[in-house]
């Protein structure tokens, strides 16, 4: 797996603490970028970046996309 910058690292430790390892318990940017405190334009391009690192997982959604982690040992 490829190297994780800090704000990646931090996402991940995030969606861990919020329980988001699986596809039944998706998280949302949002709760990610509440958990985080970091401004969620970084939250998102830093989402998109796990998910084509095959990190985590984007489900899409009528509202909001939710996230899930497929790699928890990242």
């Amino acid at each position: 797996m490829e190297e994780l910058n800090p704000i990646e690292r931090l996402i991940v430790t995030a969606m861990k603490e919020l329980g988001a390892t699986k596809e039944s318990a998706l998280k949302t940017a949002d709760d990610i970028t509440k958990k985080t405190n970091r401004p969620k334009s970084l939250v998102t391009n830093s989402l998109v970046l796990l998910a084509q690192k095959g990190v985590i997982k984007r489900v899409a959604r009528e509202k909001a996309a939710g996230y899930y982690l497929v790699k928890t040992d990242a």
